[in-house]
């Protein structure tokens, strides 16, 4: 266990916040100051920390007072030092006897490495200030005199970016960089040190923090922080709910074709909602999997069809007919420009938003007839370039790789005794490349390339078979489940779904194996005569 000897001159906030969250497993040994009203000591006190006091004493001189405070913590066993305002330079009589000693500075050092750094920031009319968190090295003559270029010039471990606000004065800045830089960077840097992955070289002063890296043998890897900026592109309206402020922020660096960056072209229509940008993200992200003509319709992130076909229009129609009552209000994508033939059947039921690459003279006079439906731009849909997807947490965020796997009739494992036809193969590849889309629980059901019954996001399995079934048997138009494939994200855990697949007229299935019951699950599809086939991959979707 790593054991922290803290020093500050006033309220020691930062050794406070590190006292309670432990990083690493860090404890505090004691909590020393030189002034004895100093308010970290009653606070440290309360956390059952000892507290000791070693004053600047009349006529003493800066190495006698070092003594002193060596001979304080001479009681105690630590392996690191944390400052943390405590206002005094040390020089080589410390430092020398010490174990490594951390200060956070309240600026990206080198810049504003003096006394007033919120201010400094704010005069030099900066957008991004920030803390650094390096080792204490001695800044201090052969007489004890301070020697101003050195201080604050030790080896950086870490530093943490806050953005300066319009407006800011120094006590707003002074508290962001305070609560959302110091707070992080000075625990991660203890954190480190208390994990080993923090090494400082006595001689060279080098720092090297194994942690800090990806974490895959390249720079590929998922990084080991990620810091983000974005700019605040509209105030909407309000978020999931109307109690609820909501804005949607940008990153312009992005190349990829985003409904962030698209062009809204019925400028009069009302703007899109936080709901509407969820939905139609999802839905370009569904569209995009297709090189063939595609259409989709989302509704609650979820589709309720999809489809391609020879022509847009084509596609259209028959994600449509999936389930027309549900895709009522819900989110048109295409990835082709719109044609005015596929513009006449989208208005012709009420939908809130279509996003495309592009627009007919023809297709925009219709659909600019719809007052409140928003005609989105999203330009050439090109590569798929942005690679990781986050989401945040209270607390913090968790950030993954995008699913962009595809899978191919070759990837396909046959597993039944009867064979996929060579319709039922394609149909397989175009219901997983869907499936990708839909919530977990989720079960597609699927005849040629196009949707027939959707079940998604149930917490039993066999449930979303059934939702599906339900689906295609009560909601599709001119479509049903018989003789159709089946996807499933995840592998079936008993043979139940299969059973009930069968019950809905499914004649083949493809889901990604692995379960311990495969060969129970085999059999009951041996039994139905259904085909079989394993993708070796699973495809859940929880957000």
């Amino acid at each position: 266990m790593t054991r922290i000897a803290g020093m500050a001159g006033n309220r020691g906030r930062n050794l406070l916040n590190i006292a309670d969250r432990e990083p690493g497993g860090a404890e505090f040994a004691v909590v020393l100051t030189n002034a004895a009203d100093a308010p970290v000591l009653e606070a440290a006190a309360e956390r059952g920390i000892p507290t000791e006091v070693v004053p600047l004493e009349d006529g003493m001189s800066r190495r006698d007072h070092e003594a002193a405070v060596l001979e304080a913590l001479s009681d105690y066993e630590f392996d690191l030092v944390c400052l943390d305002g405590y206002m005094r330079i040390l020089s080589e009589t410390f430092l020398d006897e010490a174990p490594t000693t951390l200060n956070v500075h309240p600026s990206l050092l080198p810049s504003f490495p003096g006394m007033d750094a919120w201010g400094d920031a704010l005069e030099a009319g900066v957008s991004v200030t920030g803390c650094t968190v390096h080792v204490v090295t001695d800044a201090t003559d052969e007489d004890g005199a301070v020697v101003e270029a050195d201080v604050d010039a030790g080896p950086i471990v870490t530093q943490e970016p806050i953005p300066v606000y319009e407006g800011d004065d120094e006590e707003t800045l002074k508290e962001r960089v305070l609560y959302e830089g110091e707070f992080r960077a000075y625990t991660r840097a203890v954190k480190w040190f208390a994990e080993g992955a923090l090494d400082v070289d006595p001689e060279t002063g080098e720092v090297t923090v194994e942690a800090d890296a990806p974490s895959a043998p390249d720079a590929e890897g998922l990084p080991a922080r990620r810091f983000t900026s974005s700019d605040r592109a509209d105030t909407l309206r309000y978020g999931e709910n109307p109690h609820q402020d909501a804005a949607v922020y940008a990153n312009f660096t992005c190349d990829e074709a985003s409904v962030v960056h698209a062009d809204q072209l019925n400028e009069g229509a009302k703007a899109l909602s936080y709901n509407n940008y969820n939905d139609a993200d999802g839905a370009l992200n569904l569209i995009k999997e297709f090189d063939e003509p595609a259409a989709a319709v989302i509704k609650h992130t979820n589709p309720a069809g999809c489809a391609t076909a020879d022509s847009l229009s084509a596609a259209y129609e028959k994600a449509l007919s999936t389930d027309p009552m549900s895709a009522f209000g819900g989110i048109v994508a295409l990835n082709r420009p719109c044609d005015a033939d596929t513009a006449e059947q989208i208005v012709d039921s009420f939908k809130e938003v279509v996003v495309a690459p592009g627009y007919t003279d023809d297709a925009l006079a219709v659909l600019f007839e719809k007052e409140n439906l928003r005609v989105l731009d999203v330009g050439d849909l090109g590569e798929r370039t942005e690679r990781f997807t986050e989401k945040p947490l209270v607390g913090g965020r968790l950030v993954q790789e995008r699913d962009l796997q595809s899978i191919s009739v070759d990837d396909l494992e046959v597993v039944t005794e009867r064979e996929p036809t060579d319709e039922e193969l394609e149909t397989m590849v175009f219901a997983w490349q869907t499936l990708k889309h839909v919530k977990s629980n989720g079960i597609l059901f699927a005849q040629g390339t196009e949707t027939v019954g959707i079940g998604m996001g149930q917490v039993s399995r066999v449930d979303a078979v059934r939702l599906a079934a339900i689906k295609a048997d009560e909601h599709a138009e001119g479509k049903d489940a018989e003789g159709a494939v089946m996807a499933s994200d995840a592998f079936f855990p008993f043979p139940d779904g299969i059973d009930e697949a069968a019950k809905a007229g499914i004649g083949a299935v493809v889901q990604p194996g692995g379960s311990v019951n495969d060969e129970d699950v085999i059999e009951a599809a041996d039994e139905h005569g259904m085909a079989m086939a394993f993708t070796g991959q699973r495809s859940f979707r929880h957000d």
